[in-house]
């Protein structure tokens, strides 16, 4: 009998022992994607400093679309948060906020991360911990590998695809290449605009595009003085400069360069964030380019439709806008993936969703080849002060300026 009894003690103790490990696994579960009845996601952006207006839209374009999802029952019985941090546009930052968002917040996911040098940093992180890294509002290259990243998904078009676009349209004007020149940010996101630059022009027959001036800005600052006295030298003939900066000093070297005479095209990429160009450059905006990746404020697509629907006039602009449509995607894949997704299956689920209708006019699609959805670039430029889609660069020169 004693033998009996220590072995059913011994039983009884094994069983609880399970019952403790079955529910220490299921609490772990739980606290790494949040509680049963919510979605974590993270995002590290600049929320202060001279880029906060690119963390802040993001984050206000995203919200507004997790609230109306929310709103209508969350996605499969969960509502969906998002945990923003600020990282001051500053690689070390965003590091730190990453670690923090995967290590102690527990996200399902990182959406909307604003910024080149901070997604050079933040995607080996994402592909180490398996973290998907979601519409990150960058078109650099080291967010679009072959074959591509498993944990990196894009929204937006390539700065490749951008500065095609602009070299595209700025020799259509009758602008020869080597009277193009060019002002970027002296770090990596200034280097994926520029690269992209060159190779549109290589790809034109250009060979000598790598000779064109090229003047450059340290991130975070407004230090653009040296490089408005590189463009304006009288042997350069710039008549078309090719803009990857941020919108306060790519504002403060127009207003510069217009003031001592330089008479060019100023063409900038989606990252100066049109709004506050605008914003910034007062009366000296007439004529000033900006490609966008994301439809006109104005558009009648359902998913701008809903934008406004849901965002006030007043906060209404390109970065949230691409946040709003970027959240959308993601909830998609979300839904796709099913009940209680893990982020593997959260990656399966998109590469093999097949065409997506996200409001946007075309299906989008992505597969293991292929981690990016959009390719669309939408040219606008300032006409008596507000920004207007350039359906056709030629019939708008007398406002871009170039030989008709």
């Amino acid at each position: 009998m004693i033998t009996r009894a220590r072995g059913a003690g011994r039983a009884r103790r094994q069983r609880r022992l399970l019952v403790v490990m079955i529910v220490a696994t299921i609490g772990l579960a739980v606290t790494r994607r949040g509680r049963a009845d919510e979605l974590k996601v993270g995002m590290s952006g600049a929320l202060t400093g001279p880029s906060a207006a690119l963390g802040i839209g993001m984050k206000r374009g995203i919200e507004a679309y997790f609230a109306r999802v929310n709103a209508a029952g969350g996605v499969h019985g969960r509502t969906l948060r998002l945990i923003a941090l600020d990282d001051g546009y500053e690689p070390p930052r965003a590091a730190s906020n990453m670690r923090k968002l995967i290590g102690e917040d527990k996200v399902f996911a990182i959406l909307g991360n604003p910024g080149t040098p901070t997604a050079a940093v933040s995607v080996p992180i994402a592909n180490s911990e398996h973290v998907p890294l979601f519409g990150a509002f960058t078109g650099a290259g080291i967010l679009r590998k072959t074959p591509p990243d498993r944990y990196v998904i894009n929204f937006r078009a390539s700065y490749l695809q951008e500065t095609a676009e602009m070299v595209r349209g700025i020799t259509e004007l009758g602008i020869r290449p080597d009277e193009i020149a060019f002002f970027t940010q002296n770090d990596a996101y200034g280097d994926a605009g520029y690269n992209g630059g060159i190779a549109a022009l290589k790809k034109l027959g250009y060979a000598d595009a790598e000779r064109l001036p090229h003047a450059r800005y340290p991130r975070n600052t407004v230090d653009v003085e040296g490089a408005v006295a590189r463009l304006l030298d009288p042997a350069l003939h710039a008549r078309a400069v090719i803009m990857i900066g941020a919108y306060k000093p790519c504002a403060k070297f127009i207003r510069l360069a217009k003031r001592h005479g330089l008479h060019a095209l100023f063409v900038n990429v989606s990252f100066v964030i049109g709004d506050s160009l605008l914003s910034e450059l007062h009366g000296d905006a007439e004529g000033v380019v900006v490609t966008q990746v994301v439809p006109p404020i104005d558009s009648e697509l359902a998913a701008v439709r809903e934008y406004r629907d849901s965002i006030p006039a007043a906060d209404r602009g390109f970065v949230s806008l691409e946040g709003f449509v970027a959240a959308r995607a993601f909830v998609e894949g979300v839904k796709r993936a099913g009940p209680a997704a893990t982020s593997e299956q959260f990656i399966d689920a998109l590469e093999a969703a097949g065409p997506m209708d996200l409001g946007l006019g075309a299906p989008l699609e992505l597969s293991k080849t292929r981690h990016q959805l959009s390719n669309q670039v939408w040219p606008t430029f300032v006409e008596r002060g507000e920004f207007r889609l350039l359906r056709d660069w030629k019939s708008a020169a007398g406002v871009l300026g170039g030989r008709r």
